[in-house]
């Protein structure tokens, strides 16, 4: 017999399906998809496709037994963590796995196709827990991603760049490709290879944190720095010299430095040339991507100074 939708029997297993906020991503995130494949559900009260997907992909959760879990993140409650993952439209479901977004998808689909997207996940874990799958080409780009991850970009871009030459439509090839261009400082190579994607593919998880870490390669490129140091140490409370001194650490690749930077014009005016320290802070978020330890600080040092 099927459970009724908001009845008593309708209660989700605890640990299979939560609501995440900002503070609780990423835990029930990104740690949570170390062990299992963890779908997140951007949903908002007022939308009516949302309520159509909701009870669904619930119902395949739970049929799929604890091979992966859901999280639903409700994006009027959680504005910040919506902008940072740059969500457009809703409901957006992404994938992660061990860390980072392997899948996804936009719109209320049919139950049928939601329960593939969900084997397709399971066969994902299961194939990483038993050492990898038989798929060569996924062999170099998990090889590209542990060796753009240890800084070694050389060989990353190699890996890379071997998998788009041989199918020029790989994303997740050539989103490594883009970063490691971008690690390099080789802007306008990493815009080209960007603007191989189809755009309606450039919003796809494997290109986030992309376009940001783009928009901030060209925002802050040639920014003197010692210059900017020493205006900003002679001018403490002028908000203007205190941005172009963050600006400049972001053109130096200084991103753990340019947040601090930003977190403290944004004590000293929050509001300061339309709130610009707050959108280029999340802009840096959305280049290091919501698993990195510095997103994860700074965004919890903002929530409280925001709502301090």
């Amino acid at each position: 017999m099927e459970p009724i939708i908001g009845g008593a029997e309708a209660s989700p297993p605890a640990d299979l399906i939560k609501d995440a906020t900002v503070e609780t991503f990423e835990q029930d995130v990104i740690t949570a998809s170390m062990e299992a494949p963890v779908i997140v559900d951007f949903w908002a009260d007022w939308c009516g496709p949302c309520k159509q997907l909701g009870p669904v992909l619930e119902r395949a959760v739970v049929e799929a037994g604890g091979k992966v879990r859901l999280v639903k993140v409700d994006i009027d409650k959680n504005q910040m963590l919506a902008s940072q993952l740059r969500i457009q439209s809703i409901p957006t479901v992404y994938a992660f796995f061990q860390g980072r977004p392997i899948d996804g998808f936009q719109g209320a689909l049919p139950e049928s196709e939601i329960k593939t997207f969900i084997s397709r996940l399971a066969e994902a874990a299961a194939g990483a827990g038993a050492g990898g799958g038989e798929n060569p080409v996924d062999d170099y780009l998990n090889a590209g991603e542990a060796a753009l991850g240890e800084g070694d970009v050389a060989a990353a871009a190699q890996l890379f760049g071997q998998v788009a030459q041989a199918d020029p439509q790989n994303l997740r090839a050539l989103a490594g490709l883009t970063r490691c261009q971008l690690s390099a400082g080789e802007i306008d190579q990493a815009r080209a290879t960007f603007d191989l994607v189809p755009d309606d593919k450039k919003n796809d998880p494997a290109f986030a944190g992309v376009e940001a870490a783009l928009s901030l390669a060209g925002d802050s490129a040639g920014a003197d720095l010692g210059a900017a140091q020493r205006d900003a140490e002679a001018r403490p409370d002028d908000p203007e010299a205190q941005f172009a001194y963050a600006s400049a650490l972001i053109g130096a690749g200084s991103l753990d430095a340019a947040i601090d930077a930003l977190l403290a014009l944004i004590e000293i005016d929050r509001d300061w040339n339309e709130g610009a320290a707050r959108q280029k802070l999340l802009t840096v978020f959305d280049a290091l991507g919501p698993a990195n330890p510095a997103t994860t600080r700074g965004r919890r040092r903002l929530s409280s100074i925001l709502f301090s």
